[in-house]
């Protein structure tokens, strides 16, 4: 008996995340995500897939977040009749994101559809529909973190706490390789330690593969009480300049951390003279999960959440739920910290929040997360004088801040700390889930320092193992 994996995204490329597990029984995917960045890789989601889906059994679903996720309703368009299996808040989760992906979009399809009709091209078709976002909820099924399930077709699961976002997880599958049970380990995206609310990543013992994420492999992230210091002086900056902060923040995780935060600072006066506006539905809807599923959070948050402490609400807070409150943001011009999606500015309501206000010396924009290569938040982050959104050149004159601290993911020294627990001497290690530069350094690090076999797969690989 043998397990071949194919690694069909997140391969020397930080989007994408999909891996594909063919046994003697078999098939399964761990996670299905959709391409985010740059246009070749993008251009694959709309690709035929080169495999039967209604022949796939089980999709185990890491997290929410659209590079591990966005594909799934596509999946099921395609014939899939399977289980998607996930934790609950992944599920609550999703449910929501999906609705989302279809409705961003449409609007770009259609935006983009205007110039191509205009140029004699062919017309684009989007990935997926709303009909389809819902559709594919009816294979969702919950399954409770550290309890083993079988599978029934030759594996097993298990579901830890990955520490990412809420509801992420790393999954163990148990499976038999030449008639012993082997345990291969797929980290999804593992979080840094002592956030706000998320529980720090589970330790795990042992494996004999690993799969291991890689987005900030190479490198180091700055220390949470310096990228707070650095957070409220860009935030006092701004109000001596009397300009707006604008914070282009992911819906999911990013946002809620965010506004716990901001809402410490209101209580010890940071914020007088601001006020905070969250303009992103799909955050909106994110945190009244979050606030739902209360019993996922780290005990202190946890904890307070039971004295009736609401980490997600202060005076100053204000939830733009109304596009006419969304439109109405861009007739302020100062004291505004303005916190909206998409958290690479490639899409949704930051869009035109940066347009109004990039352009303004007095202004600021924080960056809270990872930006990947080819989008518009990462051209930002690396100097250029103007960006285009919305067709319309805007220049870019407002201070720009990059909080590492504030990352979601583990840096080098986090993920290095995670895999010294594993006690497996023998353990193969395969680097996903990072662009190739990462991705390769960090493969050299765990050689030198763990002298495990490691291999970085490139984009489409097939691995026996």
């Amino acid at each position: 008996m043998s397990v071949t994996v194919q690694f069909l995204g997140a391969a020397r490329t930080v989007t994408g995340s999909k891996y594909l597990l063919t046994g003697e029984k078999g098939k399964i995917f761990v996670d299905f995500g959709m391409f985010r960045g740059e246009e070749n890789l993008t251009q694959k989601n709309y690709e035929e897939f080169d495999f039967n889906p209604a022949e796939v059994q089980y999709v185990i679903l890491t997290h929410a977040h659209i590079d591990h996720s966005g594909l799934i309703p596509r999946l099921v368009n395609k014939g899939f009749r399977g289980k998607i299996l996930c934790t609950k808040p992944t599920l609550d989760l999703c449910r929501i994101m999906f609705l989302d992906a279809a409705h961003v979009e449409s609007i770009e399809i259609e935006w983009r559809n205007r110039k191509r009709q205009r140029a004699g091209k062919a017309l684009l078709q989007p990935v997926y529909n709303a009909q389809d976002a819902a559709f594919c909820m009816q294979y969702f099924e919950a399954v409770e973190y550290n309890k083993l399930k079988d599978l029934k077709n030759g594996f097993k699961v298990r579901f830890d706490d990955a520490g990412h976002i809420l509801g992420s997880s790393i999954v163990e599958l148990f499976t038999k390789i030449d008639n012993k049970e082997k345990k291969l380990v797929f980290s999804g995206d593992l979080g840094n330690e002592m956030q706000d609310i998320i529980r720090d990543p589970e330790k795990l013992e042992s494996a004999d593969y690993l799969f291991i994420e890689s987005t900030y492999g190479d490198r180091l992230h700055k220390g949470r009480k310096e990228t707070l210091k650095e957070f409220e002086s860009a935030i006092m900056n701004a109000n001596k300049d009397k300009g707006n902060i604008i914070i282009p923040a992911f819906a999911v995780e990013r946002t809620q951390e965010i506004i716990s935060e901001l809402s410490q600072m209101y209580k010890k006066s940071k914020l007088d003279g601001f006020s905070v506006y969250v303009d992103s539905p799909l955050a909106i809807a994110a945190t009244e999960i979050f606030q739902a599923n209360s019993r996922y959070f780290n005990d202190k948050t946890r904890l307070e959440v039971e004295k009736g402490i609401n980490p997600f609400s202060f005076p100053s807070l204000v939830y733009c739920k109304r596009m006419e409150d969304s439109r109405a943001l861009n007739d302020l011009k100062s004291n505004a910290i303005i916190v909206s999606a998409s958290g690479m500015c490639e899409a949704g309501r930051i869009k035109h929040h940066l347009k109004h206000n990039l352009w303004r010396e007095e202004c600021a924009i924080i960056f809270t997360g990872y930006q990947a290569i080819g989008t518009t938040g990462r051209a930002i982050v690396e100097g250029v004088k103007a960006v285009k959104i919305f067709g319309e050149e805007i220049a870019v004159r407002a201070k720009i801040f990059t909080l590492g601290g504030f990352s979601g993911h583990a840096d080098q020294k986090g993920l290095l700390k995670w895999l010294s627990f594993f006690k497996t001497k023998k353990m193969q290690v395969f680097v996903v889930h990072g662009e190739e530069k990462g991705a390769l350094a960090f493969a050299d690090v765990i050689r030198q320092r763990k002298h495990y076999t490691v291999t970085v797969p490139e984009l489409g690989q097939k691995v026996k193992l």
